[in-house]
């Protein structure tokens, strides 16, 4: 296994988070901008296609392995939504405050009770941009959808997203916390345990 693997990404917090749990795997996260890699549009229409679509082109750019991930918030009573387009729901240049404030006006007329939510998030492992079996692992986070939105941590739709085993929000759990129980960690986790059977 090549142990230098390209990230799909430029955010720092995730190239961090990504490189911190993979190390015991012995590999070098590079975020996909140390390649001056573009990003690529997401036309999938699941988080996987948006996953494998991001992998593909830094694996074709960089010619290293490369991993991707896509994530978003699912809420029931919206049959779904916002779904893959989680970052870009109250439209394409959205901040988080803006799609917050939509996600509670979509919900203003719905109970506590009836405002169940899971964040998602799925990570995609090519070793090569043309492989044909690449490493699908997924996390899910089970919660609701607050009336109103509460803590300092995060981004997203954490300040929004009530989580019942520690009855508060995502925004209120300190980093560490949140970095145990989420989507991405689960995910992580999931593609820590495949690479070192690989």
């Amino acid at each position: 296994m090549n142990p230098k693997i390209v990230l799909a990404s430029s955010n720092p917090g995730k190239v961090f988070e990504f490189a911190q749990i993979l190390s015991t795997c012995q590999l070098e996260v590079v975020p996909q901008d140390q390649f001056q890699v573009p990003n690529v549009e997401e036309t999938g229409l699941t988080f996987v296609e948006n996953a494998l679509l991001k992998a593909r082109q830094a694996a074709k750019c960089t010619g290293l392995p490369a991993i991707a991930d896509d994530s978003g918030i699912e809420v029931d009573a919206l049959h779904g939504a916002p779904g893959i387009y989680s970052a870009r729901f109250a439209g394409p240049k959205a901040t988080d405050a803006d799609n917050n404030a939509l996600l509670l006006d979509r919900l203003k007329d719905v109970a506590d009770s009836d405002r169940t939510a899971r964040y998602h998030c799925v990570i995609v492992y090519l070793r090569h941009a043309d492989d044909p079996m690449p490493l699908i692992c997924h996390g899910s986070w089970e919660g609701q959808i607050l009336q109103a939105p509460r803590g300092q941590h995060g981004f997203g739709y954490d300040p929004l997203f009530y989580v019942p085993t520690h009855q508060c929000s995502s925004a209120e759990l300190p980093p560490e916390v949140k970095n145990q129980l989420s989507h991405r960690a689960q995910a992580l986790r999931a593609l820590q345990r495949a690479l070192q059977l690989s």
